[in-house]
């Protein structure tokens, strides 16, 4: 298939690009860059030997989608393009909204003018909020907690509407739970444009010696060790996760969301403790208050993406902190190494 991947040159973007391209499809990316670098693609060809057609625009603008879609005739879109910073969309709300819901509607729309319909939705678990039950499943409450859960539910809501009104239109959404690792290589990884927004890469950065001590945002969470407990995934299982949802989407019509974690919890010192054995020593940590939208536990129950897309996650924690340690390592300043 023919896959155009708004965001493609992100983090996640990048490890899909490579499994899309191990399964033979063609792909082109549509990035803005900014919260990432064209060197990233460099490397995506080079690990591939393959080629990856590119556009530099935004989401947001109608001539660059239309210019994109006449160009590259897309069978199916995976979208990735999109803020994602909790904290962030508290203080910019409408920044949020203009890009995570205004971006999928300009989005939809030029697919529509090209009757493209087909579309793999970048969701979040943020979308369910604090749990009424644990593990999650799909048909968990949604009562997202902050501005970026809600601006993820939204563009939810309007892809399922989308699909619902458009013949023959299949949009699968799926709810990320917490993303983390790196690729094999050690050519592509996370790489934060400024201060970390999440825990892993904060470690890493920790690690390599770029900060001076990990700050754990509240001890005081009904959890075992006071921590916040979240379910982590290598970013290569998601990654393969998109490919499962594309086959999916081949041959299904309507909207369905599918949870896309582990099943696995980890708390904060336990990820902290899993990043020591890997990079051989202490991490250093301080304590600091709870951040507004964080809640204390998240673990999904993905089930129905192993029943109905055939997926399942392949590798465990210390998988997740072994690459990501041997890619923060290999490049210390990220992509500017």
């Amino acid at each position: 298939m023919r896959v155009l991947v708004t965001g493609g040159a992100g983090y996640i973007g990048s490890h899909t690009l490579l499994e899309l391209m191990a399964q033979g499809h063609e792909v082109c990316v549509l990035d803005n860059y900014s919260n990432a670098t064209p060197e990233v693609l460099n490397r995506v060809r080079s690990l591939s030997n393959g080629t990856v057609t590119d556009f530099t625009g935004d989401v947001r603008d109608p001539a660059m989608l239309d210019e994109v879609m006449q160009n590259f005739r897309p069978d199916a879109v995976i979208h990735f393009a999109g803020l994602k910073a909790v904290g962030e969309s508290e203080e910019k709300p409408l920044v949020y909204y203009d890009v995570n819901v205004g971006g999928t509607l300009a989005l939809l729309h030029a697919m529509d003018r090209v009757n493209c319909r087909k579309i793999i939705f970048s969701s979040s678990a943020t979308v369910y909020g604090e749990p009424v039950y644990l593990p999650y499943d799909e048909a968990h409450p949604t009562a997202p907690m902050s501005v970026y859960g809600q601006s993820k539910l939204m563009a939810e809501n309007i892809l399922t509407n989308w699909a619902k009104a458009t013949p023959d239109a299949s949009s699968v959404l799926l709810r990320y739970f917490n993303p983390v690792g790196a690729h094999h290589s050690s050519r592509i990884g996370e790489d934060p444009k400024d201060i970390p927004n999440n825990l892993m890469p904060f470690i890493a950065q920790v690690a390599v010696g770029k900060r001076d001590a990990l700050t754990v945002f509240g001890d005081d969470y009904d959890t075992p060790d006071g921590t916040g407990l979240r379910d982590y995934i290598h970013v290569v299982d998601l990654a393969r996760a998109h490919v499962a949802a594309l086959n999916y989407a081949e041959n299904a019509t309507g909207a369905r969301p599918f949870n896309i974690g582990t099943g696995q919890s980890y708390s904060v010192r336990d990820m902290v403790a899993a990043f020591e054995r890997a990079c051989g020593h202490t991490i250093p940590t301080k304590l600091a208050p709870r951040r507004a939208g964080d809640i204390a536990a998240m673990q999904a129950d993905a089930t129905r993406a192993s029943q109905e897309l055939g997926w399942n996650a392949e590798h465990g924690l210390d998988d997740m902190t072994a690459s990501t340690w041997a890619w923060q390592s290999a490049n210390p300043n990220g992509y500017d190494s």
